[in-house]
């Protein structure tokens, strides 16, 4: 093999590197405004979040808005509702996981549910974790929290499943208190 021949190979390597280089950018080109489509628009991210004023909840008494497309129950909960969740023990529950996405990795004790220290306010979303259907509140079901009608879920006063086929807990959204009257969802 002469010197030529081996300097023709290396051309013809190039030739076909930049070729299949070339062949790649107009790919991915012509591939990223078919992916891009598929990212949320400015209109649906600008509801990922919310502000809710519920400087006008009083004690005892539940605000459902819509985040989401899902119903959200921001329940200002009383002294005895508080108790009553606080009295529970863990081991007494079918789903030990808080569901809490501000709180990943705690368990479902009371104080690992609510927004304050006090334990006054409790912010769910208030889809059934069994197949999603609403559960009614204001003290319904068994244990004096949600009740979902349609297949029978109870849950307490902390939104804890304790009763019926729901495998899970009310589950919490993301949320943090933006001031003493107006909660931020998302």
């Amino acid at each position: 093999m002469s010197q030529a021949d081996d300097h023709e190979g290396t051309r013809r390597d190039f030739l076909y590197y930049a070729t299949g280089g070339a062949a790649a950018v107009t790919a991915g080109a012509a591939v990223w405004p078919l992916v891009n489509q598929m990212n949320p628009s400015a209109d649906v991210r600008a509801l990922s979040s919310i502000r809710v004023d519920i400087g006008d909840i009083e004690v005892g008494t539940q605000l459902t808005v819509k985040w989401l497309g899902k119903p959200v129950f921001i329940r200002r909960r009383t002294a005895e509702e508080i108790e009553a969740a606080r009295a529970v023990k863990l081991d007494e529950l079918i789903d030990q996981s808080a569901e809490n996405a501000n709180k990943p990795e705690a368990d479902a004790e009371d104080k690992n549910r609510v927004m304050d220290e006090n334990g006054e306010w409790l912010v769910m979303l208030g889809v059934c974790t069994h197949l999603g259907c609403v559960p009614i509140g204001d003290g319904a079901g068994e244990y004096g929290g949600w009740f979902c009608p349609c297949h029978g879920s109870h849950y307490d006063t902390s939104g804890r499943i304790r009763k019926g086929p729901a495998p899970e807990n009310l589950h919490i959204p993301t949320a943090e208190f933006v001031d003493d009257a107006t909660i931020k969802l998302g």
